[in-house]
């Protein structure tokens, strides 16, 4: 790896949504930056493409509401003027009340104006060892390589943490029976951009009974030894082993949709969600998956509307990688035992497109205040960004990566009985702290 070109420079190893994220607001601050990506001379099990922040599992960057916790860190973020909210928000496909993009266009947008920059160099090469001097962020992600993961364990004096993430299928659009799927949101949130497939109980049973008796691909030794799943991105089968009715509960729950051919509310639903601007692909929501690629042909294909369907990419399982954060790092995302180095994205714990987002930001801004001699920046706890960046970093005796969810935020000091006005005073103090934090910050 090539050694920084001047003191002022900064190195971001990683070029996922949080690396590009960092990149872009220390350049926009006037720091060089040298960003590391190791595709395409070296790939991941998930990744397709060289593009920078490529999306590997759901198109969907959660909730856009804005009294939901995504939907408050993506308005907190938009007003910091985040490069992959404006990307995501020009690529945005419809998805009722949340935000998704077509995939491929998200990433070449980033990957464009990143490489556009004129203070940003991209070099495509693979980092085995951490930088040993200079001003760096480790933005690697939950797929870093066995060599740096090796470097950063050594660094950290930990056993590296591990859990596993799953991808869902992705089908072609004109493929589906739309005699038998039909278009709608929940509640009629947005302009049916949901493709449904309803299932009666016995339909139901017959697909759960195949799910279960399906076989999966065998982790191999060293991963079965330390096998854990992500609460938030459970494998679908797992999710039926929890019990018979758990996905009607779970991922295939019929709330707040009828089924115009009988005007009643089906059994259970599984949903489709566009997932690029033409609409011919559609990824099916909550089935991430480990099942085998035949099995997940045969057993998928059992859901009404999906007989014929014809598979673009089927699902897949892989393993995550993210330190522990609370003794490692600072709300600034700083390393604790070496000035100069921060992480930032999944591997610090803020899971999540746009948690990871957020903590790019964090890092990205604080690394640029460093270099220019300025005092980092801790953001408040009211506000999503800051409570994502407190929860990675506090003491805590069983430390799991986390979403962003309102109960991170501290209570309102006084109390409010409606779960929806105390979510919508929660939302509106959050955005008015972040406000006042950026004016007495001198705009960041």
């Amino acid at each position: 790896m090539s050694e920084p070109r001047t003191k002022d420079h900064l190195t971001i190893i990683g070029g996922g949504l949080a690396g590009s994220e960092a990149a872009w607001q220390a350049a926009e601050r006037g720091i060089p930056v040298a960003l590391y990506e190791m595709r395409p001379v070296r790939s991941t099990p998930a990744h397709r493409t060289d593009r920078l922040a490529e999306l590997v599992c759901s198109n969907s960057l959660g909730s856009d509401l804005p009294d939901r916790a995504m939907g408050v860190l993506k308005a907190e973020l938009r007003a910091l003027h985040s490069l992959i909210l404006s990307a995501a928000d020009e690529t945005a496909v419809p998805a009722g009340g949340a935000l998704a993009v077509g995939r491929d266009a998200f990433a070449q947008q980033v990957t464009e104006r990143i490489e556009a920059h004129p203070l940003i160099e991209v070099r495509r090469q693979h980092v085995d060892e951490l930088p040993p001097h200079g001003v760096t962020i480790i933005a690697t992600g939950p797929l870093t390589s066995e060599p740096l993961a090796k470097a950063i364990a050594s660094l950290t004096g930990q056993e590296q943490l591990h859990f596993y993430d799953a991808m869902a299928p992705i089908v072609s659009g004109e493929s589906i029976d739309m005699g038998r799927a039909f278009r709608a949101s929940r509640y009629d949130h947005g302009d049916g951009d949901y493709i449904n497939c309803p299932m009666t109980e016995a339909e139901y049973d017959a697909f759960v009974q195949a799910l279960l008796s399906a076989e999966r691909i065998p982790l191999r030794d060293f991963e079965r030894a330390d096998k854990r799943f992500f609460e938030a991105c459970l494998p679908v089968e797992v999710i039926a082993e929890r019990g018979h009715k758990a996905l009607a509960f779970g991922p295939l729950r019929p709330v707040g949709l009828t089924d115009p051919r009988t005007g009643r509310r089906p059994y259970a639903v599984v949903q489709l969600r566009q997932d690029n601007l033409a609409a011919t692909l559609y990824n099916l929501v909550g089935f991430q998956t480990n099942l085998r690629w035949s099995e997940q042909a045969r057993v998928f294909r059992t859901i009404p509307g999906l007989e014929g369907v014809e598979f673009v990419r089927f699902g897949q399982m892989h393993r995550n990688t993210y330190i522990h954060s609370p003794s490692a790092l600072e709300p600034t995302m700083a390393f604790r035992g070496r000035e100069g180095l921060y992480f930032a994205g999944q591997i610090t714990g803020t899971e999540g497109y746009v948690g990871s987002t957020a903590s790019g930001y964090v890092a990205g801004v604080n690394a640029a205040r460093r270099l220019r001699g300025q005092a980092p920046v801790v953001f408040p706890p009211t506000t999503m960004v800051g409570a994502l960046c407190r929860y990675v970093t506090a003491p805590q005796p069983d430390f799991q990566p986390m979403k962003a969810n309102l109960g991170l935020l501290p209570p309102l000091d006084h109390r409010v009985r409606s779960k929806r006005e105390r979510h919508r005073l929660l939302a509106e103090r959050a955005l008015a702290d972040l406000g006042r934090f950026v004016q007495d910050a001198g705009g960041l």
